[in-house]
């Protein structure tokens, strides 16, 4: 029962992950893609691996410092977020990255595809972090082998239907293909092909929305987790929200807009203090 209740309280951050992750992975080699799944779902099991214990210690001796972390967690999000933005508008050397991995040497593609699944792993951190806190806060009050039982299956659980979806979503332009090279032979039928064709005309779109949403995901669950884990933030939140109209929808979209707008400008602030750190140490 705690399970079924953490996991539907849980099931918004790991839409974001989902998203997040699908567009993380991107723009590697098809026959990398599998690959790079594997290593990124490798490196969530050993998030886990080290959140899981720690989220039980911290939260025994020093509660208090859940919030610091996820703080830090939500501002990289923002940052990470703000980033891709920054190079996609304003560094217009900048190649696409699909371009970009089909052009490189081998090296350099080992190169490139190792900093897609580091980049994925610290954002599987910080997502990572957030689910066991929020999954942590529905059982705090259960003993402490229940807390470890629901923790760890559902980080287990989480990670394998996250990783399985991703690489069910990056391989959908090659199952269409593969319906269609089979349908030639014989062996299926006009609606079967008419299916791999569907698949093979949704991949790409399907990708390029991914990559849309996983950055506004950043955004929203970076600026979500700040502004949850600051006080104040939270209550001016509240405040903002009680003066509106008592419509859920209108509440909610503006929560999400606010959420969203707040995420993009902590964002920018980092980027920012980032470039202008950069060029301190440059003047130097």
């Amino acid at each position: 029962m705690l399970s079924k209740v953490a996991a539907k309280k849980t099931s918004g951050v790991l839409g974001d992950d989902l998203a997040l992750n699908a567009e993380q992975v991107s723009g590697v080699k098809a026959d990398r893609e599998l690959p790079v799944v594997w290593a990124v779902a490798k490196g969530s099991f050993l998030n886990k691996l080290i959140l899981v214990p720690g989220a039980l210690l911290i939260s025994y001796f020093a509660p208090w410092l859940i919030n610091i972390l996820l703080v830090i967690g939500g501002l990289y999000l923002c940052f990470e977020g703000a980033e891709k933005l920054f190079h996609k508008f304003f560094n217009s050397s900048a190649l696409d990255k699909a371009d970009l991995s089909n052009s490189l040497n081998a090296e350099d593609i080992a190169k490139f595809e190792n900093e897609k699944i580091r980049g994925a792993i610290k954002t599987d951190f910080v997502l990572s972090a957030e689910i066991i806190v929020i999954i942590l806060g529905t059982v705090r009050d259960s003993d402490f082998t229940t807390q470890i039982t629901v923790l760890s299956l559902l980080a287990v659980a989480f990670t394998i239907g996250v990783y399985g979806f991703v690489a069910l979503i990056v391989k959908l332009d090659d199952m269409g293909l593969w319906l269609l090279r089979k349908s030639v032979s014989g062996n299926f039928n006009a609606l079967q092909r008419a299916f791999g064709r569907g698949l093979l005309i949704l991949a790409p779109k399907l990708m390029h929305m991914l990559s849309f949403v996983g950055t506004a995901a950043m955004f929203l669950v970076g600026g979500g987790i700040v502004i949850h884990s600051i006080n104040f933030l939270h209550h001016m939140q509240i405040d903002m929200l009680a003066a509106l109209p008592n419509n859920w929808l209108i509440q909610n979209m503006v929560e999400l807009v606010g959420v969203f707008v707040f995420g993009i400008i902590v964002g920018a602030v980092c980027v920012a203090i980032l470039q202008l750190t950069k060029k301190f140490k440059q003047a130097i």
